[in-house]
């Protein structure tokens, strides 16, 4: 089918005609002219013929074209016109004939199928909402839910070309979505974990101030010592939770500091073992590696990595540092290992979120705040890097860490939790889906 061809309409009554005005001094010059020439006794047919030539180049010289202001021109396409204009659009656009899909876009077949044309549209989209919109034979739009996935959100448009045809609109909504139910998520858990630990403050305390005297002194230490550990858990997380919206806030500024990443590991990796856990710290390969990075953010990402080694690796057990180049030589692997209880498969997905415990007991028991590899995620991205975790039930775990050297241009950052090998990249390909899960970053 195609539609009419372009016509021109005009207004006004001179619209398609032309308007004379021509000057009477010309045409009184003309008329002296013809009675010159009869005075000097030319041939009269020849002064009639110069008459005529006169005032019809009077005449021609003095018309008005057609107004052009008052032209409309009323432009349509045919549907191949359409459909070359709408293919390549990364937005699914659809064009309904009388309710029938016409015409759909590229993404629209993606996303719907290639059978949806020639479909009554009620058929196509089979919610509510969408049905309603086509049903009002106007212009508007629609929040349509479970269109391709179950938890899939789109805005459905709709635009009406003429009588019988209209353009439909498709946009993706999901992932707003998704970054508000995180925030919502972020802000719920946030505020749980700051009101578990005050609760325990305030408890203690009003004991101890009800009446002091009553309360034996090992007691009175006991819940003292209860206040302490729980402020302290209190200021841990607080300092994570502004680590982490920091992080979050330079991830997309590339360091630019060129620093050797061997010091920075040993003097972290102590810090955070402390005197009392010092003796469980092993260095084993430790080669100098150039890397552009942030100094304070590579600090808290080893004490971030070593700290979990040692709360959650047996306490008779070492916690062994490496640092190494990849076998090709263009980045820095950090490996962390700690042996214990290990991590069961399905949780290595998700070991990246913020505020996920494989064991909220026994991680709330230890001081954790869940927000230590949320910020080692991000530091790893803003490095360009990439984070593997690699662990199975009552087995070693490892943490490694991959940050291009120096003299390397990387890539944009690939940040992961999977099974990966130690000393290789042949589960990459498996690792990539993985790291998908974190719908929170």
């Amino acid at each position: 089918m195609r539609f009419p061809r372009p016509r021109l309409e005009g207004k006004g009554q001179h619209a398609m005609g032309s308007r004379h005005s021509i000057p009477m001094a010309s045409l009184v010059l003309a008329l002296v002219t013809f009675v010159a020439l009869l005075l000097l006794n030319v041939d009269a047919i020849l002064a009639i013929a110069t008459l005529l030539v006169w005032i019809g180049s009077l005449v021609l010289a003095a018309a008005n074209p057609p107004d052009s202001s008052n032209v409309v021109v009323k432009q349509t396409f045919s549907q191949d016109a359409m459909r070359s204009l709408i293919e390549n659009s990364a937005t699914p656009l659809l064009v309904t004939e009388r309710n029938t899909i016409a015409i759909a876009n590229r993404a629209a077949r993606r996303m719907l199928g290639k059978h949806i044309i020639g479909q009554d549209t009620r058929m196509a989209f089979r919610q509510p909402e969408a049905i309603s919109l086509l049903a009002a034979d106007g212009n508007g739009g629609a929040i349509v839910r479970g269109l391709v996935r179950r938890r899939d959100i789109w805005q459905m448009n709709r635009q009406a070309i003429d009588n019988d045809m209209a353009v439909i609109e498709l946009i993706n909504q999901t992932a707003e979505a998704d970054i508000s139910r995180a925030h919502t998520d972020f802000v719920a858990n946030a505020s749980h974990e700051l009101r578990t630990p005050l609760a325990g403050i305030i408890g203690y305390a009003e004991t101890l101030s009800e009446d002091p005297g009553s309360i034996d002194t090992p007691t009175a230490k006991k819940f003292l010592g209860t206040i302490h550990r729980e402020a302290q858990r209190m200021q841990n997380l607080v300092s994570d939770l502004m680590s982490l919206s920091r992080v979050e806030a330079e991830k997309h500024d590339s360091p630019s500091e060129l620093l050797d990443l061997k010091p920075v590991v040993q003097r972290a990796a102590r810090d955070a073992a402390g005197s009392e856990r010092i003796g469980r710290i092993e260095f084993s390969t430790m080669r100098e590696a150039d890397v552009y990075g942030d100094m304070q953010q590579l600090e808290q990402l080893v004490r971030n990595l070593v700290d979990n080694a040692l709360k959650y690796g047996s306490p008779d057990t070492p916690v062994v540092v490496e640092l190494e180049h990849t076998r090709d030589g263009q980045q820095a692997r950090l490996t962390v290992t700690n042996q214990g209880e290990g991590i069961s498969p399905e949780h290595l997905p998700h070991l990246t979120r913020r505020f996920y415990r494989t064991d909220p007991g026994r991680s709330r028991a230890s001081g954790g705040t869940g927000l230590g590899l949320a910020i080692v995620k991000h530091i790893v991205e803003r490095h360009r890097g990439r984070l593997d975790i690699q662990s199975a039930i009552d087995e070693t775990t490892q943490v490694i860490v991959r940050i291009p050297l120096a003299k390397q241009d990387s890539d944009e950052p690939t940040v992961q939790s999977a099974e990966d090998a130690r000393h290789g990249e042949k589960n990459d390909t498996q690792a990539d889906g993985n790291a998908e899960s974190d719908n929170l970053s």
